[in-house]
């Protein structure tokens, strides 16, 4: 029997289902909507994507070293009680591992590939998951780095992730873990002075420009001061000008001076920028009393 895009649509909008899943089962069920549903069902996809509307901003944050590859990955759910879950981190850890080893270049291509560990689509892996577990899950960032040098990675409790990667003379893995957990710990957002765009210097001072404490003052007075302002400013969001969280009498780049140069690092913050699910107890139970 032909299947018709309209057939497929009309599976979707009743299931959830992904448009190759929902295909496929209307070519297994030749046509037939009603089995067609019931073995998306039956694989857990029908469910699996009807939780994909839901907010996932829970979770966790995985890395893997392999050799002189870093991988990083921030995996979401529902619940923190699903992101403390054992098989819900070791899925996680699963996807950094894939990441490091498959190397793609986006979420969307690393949903077709194979999983390494298991040896099927990501995106199958991923809709099983979320049939066992019963929340929604998603990858929703990843960062790869393939180092000449060497790479470090500090997780603190899986809320915060660094990535880093570093040129050493000789490869000191005790420093540069110092380093991952200072960029975890003070959050700078670039690595040297030269990396801040003259943009956001430029937005800081006029930020600061328009300050009433400043109103009054001359002109020249006044640059003087914003000037002072922003340089300090820039040193607090440069890594190699902050003092290093462990002995804050010296700067990172201080710690660093003839034993290795930062080439690149990514911070990432559990959740940050998605929108937290608010959950009202009261009103849950009313509804359910209400039947």
């Amino acid at each position: 029997m032909e299947i018709k895009a309209s057939m497929v649509k009309e599976l979707r909008d009743k299931t959830g289902a992904g448009m190759m899943d929902a295909k496929k089962a209307l070519v297994e069920s030749d046509g037939d909507m009603d089995k067609a549903i019931e073995l998306l069902r039956q694989k857990g996809m029908a469910s699996a994507d009807k939780k994909m509307g839901r907010i996932a901003a829970e979770g966790t944050i995985a890395s893997v070293i392999e050799g002189k590859v870093g991988a990083m990955v921030e995996v979401n759910c529902e619940t923190d009680f699903v992101a403390k879950n054992e098989d819900f981190k070791a899925f996680a850890n699963m996807m950094a591992k894939a990441v490091a080893e498959l190397n793609p270049s986006s979420v969307e291509e690393l949903l077709t590939l194979d999983c390494p560990v298991c040896k099927k689509p990501i995106e199958e892996v991923i809709k099983e998951k979320i049939a066992k577990i019963g929340e929604k899950i998603t990858v929703r960032r990843f960062v790869r780095y393939d180092a000449p040098c060497c790479v470090n990675t500090y997780i603190h409790n899986g809320k915060i992730g660094v990535l880093l990667e570093a040129k050493c003379q000789t490869c000191d893995e005790s420093l540069t873990k110092d380093i991952c957990l200072h960029i975890a710990s003070n959050a700078p957002e670039f690595v040297s002075r030269e990396e801040i765009p003259a943009s956001v210097i430029a937005e800081e001072k006029r930020i600061e420009m328009g300050k009433e404490d400043l109103a009054k003052k001359p002109e020249n007075i006044r640059e003087k001061i914003v000037e002072g302002r922003v340089n300090k400013l820039m040193a607090q969001r440069c890594l190699l000008e902050q003092p290093f969280v462990k002995n804050p009498d010296i700067t990172v780049s201080q710690l660093i001076e003839g034993k290795c140069e930062i080439v690149r690092f990514e911070r990432y913050v559990l959740g940050e920028g998605l929108e937290k699910r608010q959950d009202n107890f009261a009103e849950e139970v009313m509804s359910q009393i209400k039947g």
